[in-house]
Formats: structure tokens, sequence, C-alpha cells
């Protein structure tokens, strides 16, 4: 049997498996509450060896699209305590991704209308989901962003760590930190959208020490292994780049490994697209990436996401680039996606236009193998 399939341990957490579900995005939870629909999505998945949720706002703020569940109103963490204990019913392991998206977000979503915010005044000059005035999904550009106040970034580091106790009061396993895909803390640490002065700018030092103290303050409050993070090196995600990736996600990795993570959870590429993807005139290599984790001392799961199938999975296992592959698209279609990849059945094929928004279908409707026999 591929290593694939065989238990891990990563952090404090015991996993049955090494497949994991990638955050995924799907806007069914009205007023940022999970709901029964979302409960029986998430039980339906949990033979994965861990399920890492679809971005979960730490505030209002921090919201970026329409209807999606959030850890900043009691209901919602009432909501998901549903959740968690119907995965936990089933065996599975369950964390969820605390976001900000900075930028990446509409004045309709944000308190009072207000700009949305990030480290500099710089368009993400991407697209989000809102509701248009019939309450109906529609997709509209990113609005003008303000930049942040030195004074308010604190704050902000405080929501990640109440919503990190919020998580586990809820009954997840842990949480994932969302440090990529063009949202807040890569906006931080990159310089296509970060030209602040101050300590949070210009020098590698100071673009990651936001990034530091939200990972400082969720690990004081719930435990280092039960802290994972997400990054995405060279993705354009949300309009994203930087002149040097490099030495700055190098950097990030030997910091990372002094602080005993559960796992860290690595994008290649363009998140979606193509795994080789760089930014224009760099280069990134992601052997060197993981080799400056480990040789810091850094012992978390190394896990990686973007594009992969059976065969490109068990071979990043099994040559040791990777202790965990995530998979999206693939879990969308495949509740049971394990024990299809174990077994090398046929897959489903995801319905793309029932990715973002709407009811069952699409999104708890697929069929596993059990009822298709």
């Amino acid at each position: 049997m591929t290593n694939l399939f065989a238990p891990i341990k990563i952090g404090d957490l015991e996993l049955a498996n090494r497949v994991a579900m990638a955050p995924l995005t799907r806007n069914r939870s009205p007023k940022a509450v999970p709901n029964d629909l979302n409960t029986t999505y998430y039980e339906q998945r949990a033979s994965a060896g861990l399920i890492i949720t679809e971005g979960t706002p730490v505030t209002q703020q921090g919201q970026g699209y329409a209807d999606v569940p959030g850890l900043y109103l009691p209901q919602a963490t009432e909501g998901w305590k549903r959740v968690t204990a119907a995965v936990h019913a089933k065996g599975g392991r369950i964390v969820t991704q605390l976001w900000h998206v900075g930028r990446v977000s509409h004045v309709s979503l944000q308190p009072n209308g207000a700009a949305p915010v990030a480290p500099s005044a710089i368009s993400a000059g991407a697209k989000t989901y809102i509701m248009d005035a019939d309450g109906k999904g529609t997709f509209a550009d990113t609005s003008e962003p303000r930049a942040l106040e030195v004074s308010e970034i604190a704050g902000i580091v405080e929501d990640f760590r109440r919503a990190a106790r919020s998580a586990i009061d809820a009954g997840f396993d842990g949480v994932e930190i969302h440090g990529a895909n063009g949202y807040l803390i890569d906006q931080f640490l990159k310089t296509g959208a970060n030209q602040r002065t101050d300590e949070y700018g210009g020098s590698i030092e100071n673009r990651t020490r936001f990034l530091l103290q939200v990972v400082d303050a969720v690990a004081t409050e719930i435990g280092s292994g039960r802290t994972g993070i997400r990054l995405s090196p060279t993705t354009p995600a949300n309009g994203i780049s930087d002149t040097d990736p490099q030495p700055l996600f190098n950097y990030v990795a030997e910091q990372l490994a002094t602080r005993a993570l559960s796992f860290i959870h690595v994008i290649e590429g363009a998140t979606g697209g193509d795994r080789s993807f760089q930014y224009e005139g760099t280069s990134f290599d992601y052997d060197a990436f993981r080799n400056a984790y480990r040789n810091a001392g850094g012992t978390g799961g190394w896990m990686l996401n973007n594009g992969y199938d059976r065969e490109a999975a068990i071979e990043a296992v099994e040559s040791g680039r990777a202790d965990l592959v995530s998979f999206g698209r693939l879990f969308i279609a495949n509740p049971d996606l394990v024990e299809r990849l174990q077994t090398e059945v046929s897959l489903n094929d995801p319905d793309r236009n029932t990715f973002y928004g709407g009811g069952a279908k699409g999104y708890t409707d697929y069929p596993s193998l059990d009822a298709a026999a």
C-alpha cells in the first residue's frame, strides 16, 4: 500500500490517511452561519485524512464573498458545532481556515459599506461574489481599498486569536491560517501589494511581521500543534505578485520552523492553474523552500496542493516531497474520494455551474460508490 493512504501524525493531529480536503469556497451559508446543508456536505467527506473547511472570515471586515460562513458570531459557532460533531461521528478530523481577505472585497460586504482594508491603497483588480439587488449571486469588481493604519493592525491580529478560540469552542481539531492567494497576509508579504514604509513594509523582515504576529497569537491561544498555515509563493491570484519570492519564502520557512506548527500547506504555482507558474522575471524552487523549513528544524507536516491526481500524489509522498496532498475540485464531485483513489475506480466530474451559491444541487448530491452500487 502506498503511504498516501497510511496514517500520519502532524503536530497534535492523528490522521487516518494523507489525503486532505483543500478549502473550497461554496457560498452556501447565508448570514455567515453554517447550516444543515453545510453539515451534510462535510459529513459526506469525513473519510479524508483531514478536512480543511472553506475560508472562514475572522470578522465581517475580513469577508470578501457573499454567503460564506464566519467565526465571529455566536450563532456561527453553534452552527459549526453541528458540522464538527457530524465529521467526528464518522471518524474524521476537521480544521477551519481562518481568513481575512483584505482588499479582495466589496463595499456591499463591509461593515457600514466601508472600503476594504489593505497594507497599501492598491486595488486587487479582481472579481468577487456578491448578492445583487434581487438577492441573486453575481460576480463584481473588488472595491478600492484603503491602507491600514499601524494602530489598527494589532486589532486584526486579535481577531485571528479570538476566531481561533471560537474554532476550538466549536469542536474543530485545529485551524489553518490563510496566508495565501492574495488575501490580507499574502498582501503584506508581497511587494506588488505592500508599499508601506513603516515597520510592516520594505524589508523581508518587515513584510513578514504581520504573518508571524498572527501565527504567534493563534498558536499561543490554541497550541502550535493544532495550528497550520497555507502559503502560495508564486500564485497570481487576486492580482498578487512579488519581485523576488525565493528569499522571502525561504525566510518565512525558517521562521515558521521555530514555531512547531502542525502543518505547512503549500499551493504550487498558480492557484487552480499551472503548477509551474512563476512571476515574470523571477524563479522559485519549491524543494529549496521545503529544505529551508526542514534545515531550520521544522517538523510540521508538509502538504502540497494544486491539480494533483492519484499518480502525482503518490509520487509526491513516496519521493518525500510531501507528507500529505490536498485535493480541491476532486472532493467537490467525489465525497468518497479516498476510497475512489484507493480502489482506482472512476471519478465523478464536477459541475462548474454549481461551484458558487445555490442549494443541494452540485453540493451534496454527487453519488458515492455505495449509492452507485
